[in-house]
């Protein structure tokens, strides 16, 4: 299967080495300069990630993230020349599944890309159809589709395999440590406040009242585990 690519920024030169290196792989990739152009090309073609630069003409990435997010659930990696912890976290509650800082090597985007693409693009054939359910949860795990009481509910690919391991293994504690290495790879580099962003957004969208929830509960000074 060919990986398909968009890639945006305004810095060309940047583009230009991202697109060419991603072209070794024997990937197609597009490349957009600002973030109407963004959008407009994510309705129209199918990707298979995106790379996405955070300051970027007429919508920045930030806003192209909550577009994208109301329609799509394509993986999408935040590039930020800023450094601050807050921008890096403030993607992730915007619906980007990872970040890598400016300036970075080219080898480390592309195993952060390989990372995120393992499970979407080549899942577990023995999971092709299992459904998952849990009280008013039911997970469709080929297509990572998640309805609650019925109607379907838009999750990015890094949340639905996170709600997936949980649901999964009810009952057991994941520390933040343990839920980097199963869903984004041993060895990432990431903050582990990237843990708790993506849960608490889970909470968000599948609990009923994510105040006192219900499936998604915290062992404090331990971690996180699912209850039916």
């Amino acid at each position: 299967m060919t990986i398909r690519a968009l890639v945006v920024d305004d810095e060309k030169l940047i583009v230009k080495g991202i697109v060419f290196s991603l072209a070794q792989e024997g990937w197609q990739v597009d490349s957009a300069y600002d973030g109407e152009e963004a959008i407009n090309l994510i309705k129209k073609e199918t990707y298979d990630v995106i790379i996405l630069d955070l300051m970027i003409p007429k919508f920045n990435g930030l806003e192209v993230c909550q577009i994208v997010r109301e329609f799509s659930n394509v993986p999408i990696i935040m590039l930020t020349a800023k450094g601050e912890d807050m921008d890096k976290i403030m993607g992730l509650e915007y619906g980007a599944d990872d970040y890598v800082t400016k300036p970075f090597n080219v080898l480390e985007l592309k195993a952060r890309i390989k990372a995120i693409l393992r499970r979407s693009v080549h899942p577990d054939k023995e999971n092709d159809k299992k459904i998952i359910e849990v009280g008013e949860l039911r997970l469709e795990v080929s297509g990572k589709r998640v309805f609650l009481n019925n109607n379907e509910i838009n999750l990015t690919s890094k949340e639905f395999d996170m709600l997936e391991l949980f649901a999964t293994h009810k009952g057991r504690v994941y520390n933040r440590e343990q839920l980097l290495d199963a869903i984004w790879g041993k060895g990432y580099p990431g903050d582990v406040r990237t843990v708790d962003v993506h849960v608490r957004r889970l909470r968000e969208k599948v609990e009923p009242n994510p105040g006192q929830p219900q499936y998604i509960h915290t062992k404090w000074g331990v971690g996180y585990y699912f209850k039916d």
